[in-house]
């Protein structure tokens, strides 16, 4: 009777389990091929001359090999937005990491009205990315935005013209501000949901053996949210390595390519210059550096168990 019980539960098991695997394939491969094929596509096309010409008439590219990607090499327009790109990115995630972290600690510290700052903070966030760089245009208009009108007011009018986005050394920090001010509230509030896993007690005997608060943070806090810290920081790096609206809105990607990034470049060979080919080969380039610097970031800081 016994046997009988269990042999009945073991195929019952079995075929829940069976079930499941045939409902989880499908998903799967949908999944996977709503992922790989623009992927593959992108890059197939990278190595034809394909061009506006050839969607109007319909007829297919014509197969260069690598001539998309040695032209954009010779003529200079691929090293420096890369550059652009990479100087964006790592510029933005720290400072992004290092203003949330700070946010994130003086909310954790019992501060008066921190659930009603809690909740405005969100405000840039939820905004579109193309109103943020709209406002921020706005702002940093050189002749009525309320950037240089607080500029003339603190140098008593002795600054009169005052252009950040129209200067090609100040244009890169102009768009990155307004990066951060749309993302830092995320990273903010992710990094305050990890300073709630912190032990309260391991802070309260490292005190007690003398450690300082800069102690405490570094030997302590640090390690207990490394992998809230982790994703954190991935989602950052994905999220600026994909940066296009503000670029677009606030500069187009000048003035002298001094904002031309990956993203920008792709656009404008593929959708200004009428490019197809070269516009797949830069974004395949983009691609490929966007997965080289994740992967390099996570052997870096590989998660350990505590």
């Amino acid at each position: 009777m016994e046997k009988g019980i269990k042999k009945s539960l073991w195929k019952s098991q079995t075929g829940d389990k069976i079930f499941a695997i045939a409902l989880m394939i499908p998903a799967i491969i949908t999944t996977v091929s709503f992922i790989l094929v623009p992927v593959v596509d992108s890059i197939y096309r990278s190595f034809f001359d394909y061009k506006v010409r050839n969607i109007i008439s319909g007829q297919p590219g014509v197969w260069n090999n690598f001539a998309n990607y040695t032209k954009l090499f010779s003529n200079g327009k691929l090293i420096p937005s890369m550059t652009n790109t990479l100087a964006f990115v790592f510029g933005v995630v720290i400072a992004q990491f290092v203003l949330g972290m700070a946010l994130a600690l003086i909310l954790n510290s019992n501060v008066k009205f921190s659930r009603f700052i809690r909740s405005i903070m969100m405000v840039p966030w939820v905004v579109p990315t193309l109103i943020s760089g709209l406002v921020w245009l706005w702002m940093f208009q050189p002749q009525y935005g309320l950037v240089k009108y607080f500029v003339g007011i603190l140098t008593k009018g002795r600054i009169t013209d005052f252009a950040i986005l129209n200067n090609p050394a100040t244009a890169m920090f102009g768009v990155s501000v307004a990066a951060l001010w749309k993302q830092i509230p995320l990273a903010t509030l992710l990094l305050l949901a990890g300073l709630a896993n912190v032990p309260e007690d391991m802070q309260e005997a490292a005190k007690i053996d003398g450690a300082n608060g800069v102690q405490r943070f570094f030997r302590i806090v640090l390690p207990y949210m490394k992998s809230v810290i982790k994703v954190t920081v991935s989602m950052s790096i994905i999220e600026n390595f994909k940066q296009f609206p503000l670029f677009w809105t606030m500069t187009g990607g000048g003035p002298n390519n001094s904002t031309t990034t990956m993203a920008i470049l792709s656009y404008r060979e593929a959708f200004v210059s009428n490019n197809f080919g070269s516009g797949a080969a830069v974004t395949t380039v983009w691609m490929l550096m966007m997965i080289i610097v994740v992967y390099i970031y996570n052997r870096i800081f590989k998660s350990e168990d505590m």
